[in-house]
């Protein structure tokens, strides 16, 4: 479904990412980790452009997406994106902000955009926030409209980007439970995540990186029980003892 062959980032005299070799399967759950700095959001914010690299190649369904005709909005239309900061539209409902897509990029009529958001909704949990402005909504809720909003597209991947450093520690669980359901339903996910925990019980496979390059990538077992690396070993030791 994804990927990186030989990926390279500067900002300025900075090198984010060196050589980065990365593919993600159709229906895989990879979980990126690692220490603040080490390129895991710049990495995963390269899939839709949001960062542009300056040497190798990504590609997405098969889909070059540094092609020269490549229509970019297309290519963001079938990546589901989930940010930090959940970054609702403030003026607009619970159900405006999962329709703005449905109406504005795939022209459905409102009365089906809002039929759709309510079933998204209904499938985050909140069918009775859907008229609900983001401030009058938790941080948990603002964060499982965004999901919601992502997956209004049908897009065939979502990457999440620290989906749940923003929250409060009580509100974590209920949007890692619903990223729990979308990977048992087979979706194609990318998380950058510091939930340890979320790593071990749901990624098919974890990828841990340090000062822009991949040092290790395993199943959940091996990497927590028998890490390789020596920097993977001081990570997990620090997490461990915090």
């Amino acid at each position: 479904m994804i990927k990186f062959e030989k990926v390279n980032k500067w900002y300025g005299e900075h090198h984010v990412l060196h050589d980065v070799d990365l593919t993600i399967g159709k229906g895989e759950v990879v979980v990126i980790c690692g220490p603040s700095g080490s390129g895991k959001s710049t990495l995963i914010r390269t899939v839709n452009r949001l960062e542009e690299i300056q040497k190798g190649s990504i590609t997405v369904d098969g889909q070059d997406i540094h092609a020269k005709k490549l229509n970019l909005n297309q290519l963001r239309q079938r990546i589901g994106f989930v940010f930090q900061q959940f970054n609702l539209f403030p003026h607009m409902s619970a159900a405006e902000n999962i329709m703005y897509s449905l109406v504005y990029v795939q022209k459905q009529n409102k009365q089906d955009a809002r039929k759709q958001a309510e079933q998204l909704l209904q499938r985050v949990g909140l069918a009775h926030k859907a008229d609900a402005f983001p401030g009058a909504l938790s941080g948990g809720q603002q964060q499982r409209v965004a999901i919601a909003r992502a997956l209004a597209l049908k897009p065939p991947v979502i990457l999440f980007d620290e989906p749940t450093s923003a929250l409060d520690p009580e509100m974590v669980g209920e949007v890692l439970q619903v990223m729990k359901t979308l990977a048992s339903e087979g979706m194609t996910m990318v998380c950058v995540t510091h939930e340890m925990g979320f790593a071990r019980d749901v990624a098919d496979r974890v990828v841990f990186m340090d000062a822009g390059h991949i040092v290790e990538i395993a199943k959940p077992e091996p990497f927590f029980s028998q890490p390789q690396h020596e920097r993977t070993k001081r990570f997990l030791a620090d997490i461990i003892r915090v």
